[in-house]
């Protein structure tokens, strides 16, 4: 392990604390982290809306800005990878296993405990694809693209290490991101990236358990979810060692192909017309609400407060915490892309397909519950995408593609993960030795098996988005140095909108 840095060290500890943590005392970790998340989003819920709509708008400043034309690489660099190839994986890393594991539950939640409406009603119904749709949409991928722009104009364009403190440099001075400051930082993202990993491995092999036991009766037990864990470790190390260009590379595109087939599939079986209809309606009232919706705090309606608390500021805290370890990915598969290029596919291209997705698993599951003959929402997340299923032709069919793709999400998503660690450990390098990413993917898998042995799942999702509060001063920080050193570039680059004649 003669290649690591002190971040690797400090965070295995750290790590190793928190799991401790939940193997001695779950239930009083999950206490202690349940009021810490309530503390956090009640006081500071105001603060995480403002802020991540303000990484939205500059985003957009930098896509219609001159300084969008600037190269995230130098001048005749071009992209390592395909458009699609480039898409599939970021999506890969950024929101696949989510989509799929919310692709029905969520729509169907906010329609039956909407935000304002009344439950189970026609403005209930809207209201759940629009408030989707607001979660997953543009707001989501400004967090990851802004993360990523940092680190891949630092890295490839300054040549810094691939590292989050690197970034702050132009702020701080190189002196103190090499010093105890940087270590900080860069064992904060480590932190948050594990925890984070940890939770989806935990999260999929649930959802995988659960589509197991819905079709085929097996045991929803921690015996069975070590068996996925075990299988998918396995399965995700040997794609690592294969490296960035083989085995992610292969697979992400792979998932992009299944996501086709499966979702092609739900909009023949499914109410394609009201599909349709609702992707039309949801996609107006997105536009129309956003704005509302942005700043939207219900400051004298506790109920309503609560409902944001749970899901709009929990996602936006869930994204923060998300975005060192996808954000580093995005940013490591991006070289050679103009900032307007860059973006523009960040932000506007998975947007749209995360709403076409919702739409059409979102509008099934609401259609069944609907009826009144069929109530999904007595199944638990990770099942109610297979009892929807249930309900139309082809069934196992659909449920099968599910389960596939749900595996080959899971695989990609901590295959990247163990790329990302391996590059925040050995001071940025970008071909991490594979001894430090197979380290990283039986650390993650072993933290997973532990979490759901002991029920601190919960308690780790907690921590995720707790640690969210910290990274958030760092994406200020990362905004402000990134503009700092655009601006000066752009002005030894003469790039302006109109002539500049001041000479």
């Amino acid at each position: 392990m003669k290649h690591v840095t002190k971040v690797f060290w400090i965070s295995i500890a750290i790590v190793a604390i928190a799991v401790f943590a939940g193997i001695v005392a779950p239930e009083g970790l999950e206490r202690v982290t349940t009021n810490l998340q309530d503390l956090i989003t009640t006081n500071f819920g105001w603060y995480y809306l403002i802020l991540v709509t303000f990484v939205v708008l500059f985003c957009l400043f930098f896509i219609v800005s001159p300084m969008g034309a600037i190269k995230l690489g130098k001048p005749d660099d071009e992209p390592e990878y395909s458009t699609v190839t480039w898409f599939a994986m970021l999506f890969s890393a950024g929101m696949g296993i989510g989509l799929v594991f919310f692709g029905a539950a969520e729509p169907l939640s906010h329609f039956v405990t909407p935000a304002t409406a009344e439950g189970e009603t026609a403005e209930a119904f809207k209201e759940a694809m629009r408030y989707t749709f607001f979660h997953w949409g543009i707001h989501a991928w400004a967090v990851y693209g802004v993360v990523a722009l940092g680190l891949a104009y630092f890295k490839f364009r300054k040549g810094a290490p691939g590292l989050i403190s690197a970034t702050l440099t132009p702020l701080f001075g190189k002196k103190a991101m090499k010093g105890i400051w940087g270590t900080i930082i860069d064992v904060l993202s480590v932190f948050a990236t594990v925890i984070g990993v940890a939770t989806t491995l935990g999260l999929g092999a649930a959802q995988i358990n659960g589509g197991l036991s819905y079709l085929f009766d097996i045991p929803t037990n921690f015996t069975v979810q070590v068996i996925i864990v075990i299988i998918v470790t396995i399965l995700f190390i040997i794609s690592a060692w294969s490296g960035i260009g083989k085995g992610i590379k292969y697979l992400s595109n792979t998932n992009i192909y299944l996501a086709v087939i499966l979702l092609i599939l739900m909009f023949i079986v499914g109410p394609t017309v009201l599909t349709l209809n609702m992707f039309t309606d949801s996609i107006g009232g997105y536009i129309q609400d956003l704005i509302h919706m942005s700043f939207r705090s219900a400051p004298l309606n506790g109920d309503n407060r609560t409902w944001i608390n749970d899901w709009t500021i929990f996602y936006w805290a869930w994204w923060i915490s998300w975005s060192p370890f996808v954000g580093m990915f995005i940013a490591r598969v991006s070289k050679g892309r103009t900032i307007r290029e860059f973006l523009m596919g960040v932000l506007f291209l998975p947007a749209v397909i995360s709403f076409v997705w919702f739409a059409a698993f979102g509008t099934a599951a609401i259609k069944v519950q609907n009826m009144g003959i069929f109530d999904l929402s007595k199944y638990a997340d990770e099942q109610v995408l297979f009892a929807v299923f249930h309900q139309f032709p082809w069934t196992m069919v659909l449920s099968m593609v599910a389960l596939i793709l749900i595996i080959t999400f899971f695989i990609t998503s901590a295959d990247s993960a163990t790329f990302v660690l391996g590059m925040q450990t050995t001071n940025g390098s970008l071909t991490p030795p594979n001894s430090v990413k197979i380290t990283w993917g039986i650390a993650q898998a072993a933290v997973a098996l532990i979490l759901l042995y002991s029920g601190g799942l919960i308690a780790l999702q907690n921590t995720l988005v707790a640690s969210a509060l910290p990274f958030s001063f760092i994406i200020i920080f990362m905004m402000i140095s990134l503009y700092k050193s655009l601006s000066k570039e752009q002005r030894e680059l003469g790039l302006y909108i109109k002539p500049n004649n001041e000479k």
